[in-house]
């Protein structure tokens, strides 16, 4: 039997206006935009893209626990606006660096679940062939991630030279209110984030709503693209799981806040509300995105717990980009490595 729905997509609205909340400026006579335009199909992509990063990490949570994954592994969920937010407003030839917390950037930036999943195992179709795992993974245009804490550059000396020269760089920083098991408030004497870059402009933007994000990112990537120099973003965000997978998350915090959190601020939710509310998509359009990211991620974990480790004579590839074979010696004086890159 043939099962016809009702309901047809002409029946959508196909764009809307929302109403954001006003970024907090500092050294800047004007703001992002508070009133935003979003389309459908839009509202659509944000919400598959976030639903991924969101099950991508949970899968991966799962695996580390079954000890399929191994080492660090530093998990983004609460954080997607963040990434899809700002990368809907710059270009895949704009070039990201970031942080360790890494998995949802390899995914916009164009790495496939499949890729990132089995470069969490450590296996040989992984983005970094498995041999970088979690804070390691690189695209075109995207540097991977940094395993050491605060390596991203000497920030106050990057400050005053991108000043200086007046470079067209988005600083951003995402405040997920904890730096490792630290309250931001137990830290930092100020936490105006924003504002750290003295002589620079910036902008404090809720880190929940990619509408914000969005909007403050063009916005920043319009100062930067018009020769005004660089400017800072502090997207203020949550993480749900504590700062590694060794930390629980909960001896410097309560269930209760994180629920709180989930419960009134959830990136996901936010733009599920916005879109039904708006007749932009039916409850069962989004179900039917949710099930099909469910087997994505259910498709990528099989490949990545199957997929054979990189056999041991590819350990010294890829040292050096063009580079002829040299040897490498082992763990011992006998061994010897052969390197084919």
């Amino acid at each position: 039997a043939l099962i016809m729905s009702a309901r047809t997509f002409t029946d959508f609205t196909t764009r809307a206006t929302f109403e954001i909340k006003k970024c907090d400026l500092f050294l800047l006579d004007e703001g992002p935009a508070t009133q935003v335009v979003l389309t459908r199909d839009e509202g659509l992509q944000y919400y598959r893209t976030m639903q991924v990063m969101r099950r991508m990490e949970l899968k991966a949570d799962q695996l580390y626990k079954q000890k399929m994954i191994r080492g660090f592994c530093h998990l983004y969920d609460g954080q997607e606006a963040c990434a899809v937010g700002l990368e809907a407003s710059i270009n895949l030839s704009d070039h990201l660096i970031t942080a360790y917390r890494v998995h949802g950037y390899t995914y916009t930036r164009g790495g496939t679940v499949k890729e990132i999943m089995a470069e969490l195992t450590g296996r040989r179709g992984g983005i970094a062939k498995g041999k970088g795992g979690s804070m390691h993974m690189y695209c075109k245009t995207f540097y991977g991630g940094n395993g050491i804490i605060g390596a991203q550059g000497q920030i106050f000396e990057t400050y005053n030279m991108a000043a200086l020269w007046k470079l067209p760089v988005i600083f951003v920083c995402e405040n997920n209110r904890y730096a490792m098991g630290t309250s931001v408030e137990r830290a930092a004497a100020s936490t105006d984030y924003y504002k750290r870059g003295e002589f620079i402009p910036g902008l404090r933007v809720d880190g929940m709503d990619v509408l914000c994000v969005r909007e403050a990112t063009r916005f920043a990537a319009d100062h930067c693209r018009s020769g005004k120099g660089p400017i800072l973003m502090e997207l203020q965000t949550y993480r749900y799981h504590g700062h590694s997978m060794s930390d629980p998350g909960l001896s410097y915090r309560t269930r209760e806040e994180i629920w709180e959190v989930r419960s009134k601020s959830d990136p996901i939710a936010m733009l599920k509300d916005h879109m039904l509310s708006h007749n932009m998509a039916s409850v069962e359009e989004l179900k039917g995105i949710d099930v099909e990211v469910r087997k994505e991620i259910e498709d990528a974990a099989q490949f990545a717990t199957t997929d054979p480790e990189p056999p041991l004579e590819e350990l010294c590839n890829h040292i050096f980009y063009n580079e002829p074979p040299f040897e490498v010696r082992g763990t011992n004086l006998w061994t010897k490595l052969k390197s084919l890159s």
